[in-house]
C-alpha cells in the first residue's frame, strides 16, 4: 500500500473514531484531538495518542479502547459531584479518580460487549508493558491501581485480563474487614455515583489514605459546641496568620539548615537590662526599681525547621537499584520518547550552534602592533611605510558554565511529566557538554508517604506541638556536574521506576541545588527547576500552618534571587510557577517542556553574549580614548 493510501487511511480511521466518542459520550461538541503521549481528558476536550500510517491493528485497538474510555466517563460522571467530595492528599486523591475510572468503565460497558473487549485488552497490555503481570509480592504493584483493581473485579468479574489476575490474587485476601466491607458497598453502588462516591471514602478511610467524611448531623454538634465561647480553628488559623506576617524572619543562606534546628534561649536579666535602658531614655518615668515587662509572645514555630535530619539521605542514583533494573528503565525511556526526542534534538543542536559560535575564536585585522599578517603582505610591498597590516586574536568573554536541573520528583509528577523530563535532562546534558558547559541533574522527593521515620520519632517523643517538617527528605543525583555523560546515562531512566515519586519540599530541595552550585569553581552558574505544583507534604501541612511549606519556599527563593552568585530560572508544568520566581515560564501540556527548556537556556545565553560585546566595544573605545 502506497504512503498517500497509508495516510487517507490513517485520516478516515481518525474521523471515525472522534464520531464514535461523541456518539458514545451522547455530546456533540466534543473536540477531539490527536497529539504524541496518552489520552486524556479536559473539560470537553479530549486528547487521543496520535496514529502511524501503517495504524496496526494492536495500534487501531488500543485507540479505539483509549476512545471509549473517555466516551464513557464523559457519559456517566459529573465532575462538580465527583470533585466536591474529592480528599485532599495526593494519594488519596489518585486512588479515588482511579476508582471513579474503573466505575465508569463497567457501568458504560455492560451492554456493549466490544467496548468491554477493548478496556479489558488495554487494562491487559498495560499490565503487561509494566511487568505486573509477573510480580510475586504487593508492594509491586501501587496501592492506587490495587484498589481500582480490585474494585473492578468487585463490579464486574468478567472484565479483569489473565495478565492482572495474579496482582488480584496478591491483594484479594490483604483487606481488612472494613475494606472489604466498603469494596462490597462500592460493587453495590456502581449505577449511583453518590452512593460510589460514600462509599469510595469508606475504602479510603479503611486504608488510612484519607479521613471519613463527616456525617451530616455531626456539624450541628460541632457548632453548639464552638458556641462555647472556645476559639474556633479558622479563628486560630486567622491569628496565626496575622502573627506570621508580623515575623521577621532570618535569612534562609546566612547559616547552615542544621542551624534551624536549634531554637535559640534568651540570656537571663536580658529583659531586666532593656526595662533599666528605656527607663533611662525617658526623662518622665519615676526613679527607682522598674516593673518587669512581661516577655512578648514567641513566634518561634513559625520559621523554618526539620524535627530531626537524622533520616534525610543525598544519594546517587545507581544506590538506589541494581545495573539490571536501571538498564531495562534506561530502554523503556528510550522507547517511550522516539518520536519527541527528533524535535527536541533538534532545538539541542540550535542551543549549541549558537555557544560554538559565542567560542569562536576571532581576530582583529588591520592593526598598527601584533602579529604580521600574511594576507597583508602585498601592501607592504606595494607601501613599506603603511603600518596597517598586523593582526592580533580576540579574547573570547564566553565565561566558563555550570548549568543545575533540578527535577520535582513528587507524585504528581507520575506518568508523562517526568518521562519528558528524564528525557529532556539527557539531551540537555548532552548537548551542552559538547560546548564545554557543564551540567549537574538533581531530583527531590521523599522516602516516604505519610512522613516516614520522621513522623515516627515525633510520635515517640510524644508529639510536641509545631514540628516543624516531618517527613524523610531524598535527594538524588542523576549527574554530577562532573561526571561525563556517558557514565550517567543509565541514571536517569530511574526517575521511571514506580514507587520512586512521592512528596515534593521545593524549599530545602531548592537549598541543596543552590549550595552545590556555589561550591563549582565556574564563573557562570545557572539552575533551572521544573516542577509541576506547589510544595506538598501531607505529614508536614498536617501539623503545621497550611502555608509552612509554600512560605519557605518563597523565602529560599527571595534569597537566591537577592545575590548574583546562580541565576535562577523556573518551568511549570499546568502550574504556574510566576507567583514565586522572577523568571519563570508556564508550560500547559509536558510535550511543550524540551523546546521551552532550550529556548529559555538560548535566552540566558544569548543575553551573556551581548554582554561581552558590550564589555569588548567598552575596552575598544577606552583604548581609542
Amino acid at each position: 500500500m502506497s504512503g498517500k493510501q497509508d495516510q487517507g487511511r490513517a485520516e478516515d480511521f481518525k474521523r471515525a473514531t472522534a464520531s464514535t466518542l461523541r456518539a458514545m459520550a451522547r455530546t456533540a461538541d466534543v473536540q477531539v484531538a490527536y497529539q504524541p503521549g496518552p489520552s486524556g481528558l479536559v473539560g470537553k476536550r479530549a486528547r487521543l495518542p496520535a496514529p502511524s500510517r501503517a495504524l496496526a491493528d494492536p495500534e487501531m485497538l488500543k485507540l479505539r479502547a483509549a476512545a471509549d474510555a473517555i466516551a464513557l466517563r464523559l457519559r456517566h460522571h459529573d465532575d462538580g459531584l465527583h470533585n466536591a467530595r474529592a480528599p485532599q492528599s495526593r494519594e488519596a486523591k489518585e486512588a479515588f479518580d482511579a476508582l471513579e475510572q474503573a466505575r465508569v468503565e463497567v457501568v458504560g460497558s455492560e451492554f456493549m460487549a466490544g467496548v468491554a473487549a477493548n478496556l479489558r485488552t488495554r487494562l491487559g497490555d498495560d499490565y503487561i508493558q509494566q511487568g505486573l503481570d509477573q510480580i510475586t509480592a504487593r508492594d509491586q504493584l501501587p496501592l492506587t491501581a490495587a484498589l481500582a483493581l480490585m474494585a473492578r473485579a468487585k463490579m464486574d468479574p468478567g472484565s479483569i485480563p489473565d495478565s492482572a489476575k495474579p496482582a488480584l490474587a496478591l491483594w484479594r485476601d490483604a483487606l481488612d474487614a472494613n475494606a472489604n466491607s466498603a469494596l462490597n458497598e462500592l460493587a453495590a453502588a456502581r449505577d449511583n455515583q453518590t452512593d460510589f462516591i460514600t462509599a469510595a471514602r469508606k475504602l479510603l478511610a479503611a486504608m488510612e489514605l484519607a479521613e471519613g467524611e463527616v456525617e451530616p448531623g455531626d456539624d450541628d454538634e460541632s457548632e453548639q459546641e464552638n458556641e462555647g465561647g472556645e476559639q474556633t480553628p479558622q479563628q486560630d488559623n486567622s491569628q496565626d496568620s496575622q502573627g506570621e506576617s508580623q515575623q521577621e524572619e532570618a535569612p534562609m543562606l546566612a547559616s547552615a539548615p542544621e542551624m534551624a534546628e536549634a531554637e535559640g534561649a534568651d540570656e537571663p536579666g536580658e529583659d531586666e537590662e532593656d526595662a533599666q535602658d528605656m527607663g533611662a531614655d525617658d526623662g518622665e518615668a519615676p526613679a527607682g526599681p522598674q516593673q518587669r515587662r512581661p516577655p512578648a509572645p514567641s513566634d518561634d514555630h513559625t520559621s523554618y525547621r526539620a524535627f530531626t535530619r537524622a533520616h534525610d539521605e543525598e544519594i546517587e542514583a545507581e544506590d538506589l537499584c541494581d545495573p539490571d533494573e536501571l538498564g531495562r528503565l534506561r530502554t523503556q525511556l528510550d522507547q517511550q520518547l522516539q518520536h519527541l526526542q527528533a524535535v527536541v534534538s533538534k532545538l539541542a543542536n540550535r542551543l549549541q550552534r549558537r555557544l560554538l559560535a559565542q567560542q569562536t575564536r576571532a581576530w582583529e585585522f588591520d592593526l598598527e602592533e601584533g602579529m604580521l599578517d600574511p594576507a597583508r603582505l602585498s601592501r607592504v610591498i606595494a607601501d613599506p611605510l603603511l603600518a596597517l597590516t598586523y593582526k592580533r586574536e580576540r579574547d573570547t568573554d564566553f565565561r566558563d558554565t555550570v548549568v543545575t536541573l533540578l527535577i520535582d520528583n513528587s507524585g504528581s509528577m507520575r506518568g508523562r511529566p517526568i518521562t519528558v523530563a528524564a528525557m529532556c535532562g539527557d539531551i540537555l546534558a548532552r548537548t551542552l557538554e559538547r560546548c564545554a558547559v557543564k551540567v549537574e541533574v538533581l531530583g527531590f522527593t521523599t522516602r516516604a508517604w505519610k512522613g516516614g521515620q520522621s513522623r515516627e520519632s515525633w510520635v515517640a517523643a510524644g508529639k510536641p506541638a509545631h514540628p516543624g517538617r516531618l517527613n524523610d527528605l531524598r535527594h538524588i543525583i542523576y549527574k554530577a556536574a562532573d561526571t561525563p555523560w556517558r557514565r550517567a546515562r543509565k541514571n536517569l531512566g530511574l526517575m521511571l521506576r514506580e514507587g520512586l515519586l512521592k512528596e515534593n519540599i521545593d524549599g530545602e530541595a531548592l537549598l541543596w541545588a543552590y549550595k552545590r552550585l556555589l561550591n563549582r569553581p565556574e564563573h557562570r552558574r545557572i539552575l533551572m527547576v521544573i516542577s509541576d505544583g506547589a510544595p506538598v507534604d501531607d505529614s508536614t501541612l498536617s501539623v503545621n500552618a497550611g502555608n509552612y511549606l509554600e512560605r519557605h519556599l518563597r523565602d529560599v527563593i527571595k534569597e537566591i534571587e537577592s545575590r548574583d552568585a546562580v541565576e535562577l530560572i523556573a518551568i511549570g508544568i499546568g502550574h504556574d510557577v510566576t507567583r514565586y520566581y522572577r523568571r519563570a515560564v508556564t508550560i500547559v501540556d509536558a510535550e511543550e517542556l524540551g523546546g521551552t527548556m532550550m529556548r529559555k537556556l538560548t535566552e540566558l545565553f544569548d543575553e551573556d553574549a551581548a554582554d561581552a560585546w558590550a564589555r569588548f566595544a567598552s575596552r575598544q573605545s577606552t583604548m581609542v580614548a
